[in-house]
This record gives structure tokens, sequence and C-alpha cells, in this order.
């Protein structure tokens, strides 16, 4: 990918297209079937699960920050707004992904998340960072800038 760009899958006919970023805010439509892209997710997290995991967060074709917590966790509500904060500062760029571990043990188990919040940043399929308890936004931006 350029970092002047993204690619977006088309929601009809499944083609992908090569968006410059200067042009997400001007409804992009697909190149074969003209259909509207689907922009309206970018700069938000994405909620992913055990199911989903290894689509949207290893397969995933730009570095992702996945914020791992759970719903009782106070520091973990507590970073919410910074973490929404963070992905739209960083959309398209990086995704931003939320792993509820109450409902998802196995992809917890998994990663050895022993506590929350646990931020674990993914590169190609590889965790490459792993930031654990509540962070000031610095501290995440500088980790997000390290995979860039």
């Amino acid at each position: 990918m350029k970092n002047d760009s993204i690619i977006l899958s088309c929601l009809e006919c499944g083609t992908k297209n090569r968006i410059p970023l200067i042009k997400l805010d001007n409804n992009p439509v697909c190149a074969k079937c003209r259909a509207v892209l689907p922009v309206e997710n970018l700069g938000r997290p994405v909620v992913v699960n055990d199911r989903t995991f290894n689509r949207e967060v290893i397969s995933s074709p730009i570095p992702v920050m996945v914020d791992c917590w759970a719903p009782w966790c106070g520091p973990c509500r507590a970073m919410g707004p910074i973490i929404n904060t963070l992905a739209a500062q960083y959309r398209a760029r990086v995704k931003v992904a939320k792993l509820n571990l109450d409902e998802n043990p196995d992809t917890g188990a998994r990663y050895a998340i022993t506590s929350v919040p646990t931020l674990l940043v993914v590169k190609n399929g590889q965790v490459v960072d792993r930031l654990v308890g509540a962070l000031p936004r610095e501290q995440m931006e500088a980790a997000i800038e390290r995979v860039l």
C-alpha cells in the first residue's frame, strides 16, 4: 500500500479499489460497478471477536492497534475516548480494533493477555508491540508511529 492511498473492497462486486487519502471525503465509487465504497467506518474502531480476529487483524494490509479490554475495567473505559480519537486521527493508515476479552477468551489466551487494558500493535500479521495498563495518549501514538 502506498502511504497516500488506501485499498477499499467494493461491497457490491468485491473489486479492490485504490483510493487516494485526499479523496476519501468525496464519496468514492468502485471503478468497476460504480457502487459507493464503504468509507463510513474509517476513523472508528472495528469490533473484533474470536471468529473475526484473523481476518480483521492478522490479515490486515495496514497495521492494527488492538484494544483488549473488559466492560468491568475502569481504566479500559477511561481509555475508550482516546482509542476513538486515535482511530479517527490515523484513519486509513492504521486500523484500530476493540476486543472484549470477557466475550472472546480464546484470542486473549492465544496472545497471553493477562491484564486489561492491553494494546497489541500488529503489523504484517505479527505482534510488534504490547502496551499494558492505562497509558497516556502520547505513548499510544508513539507505538503507532513506530509501525508507520
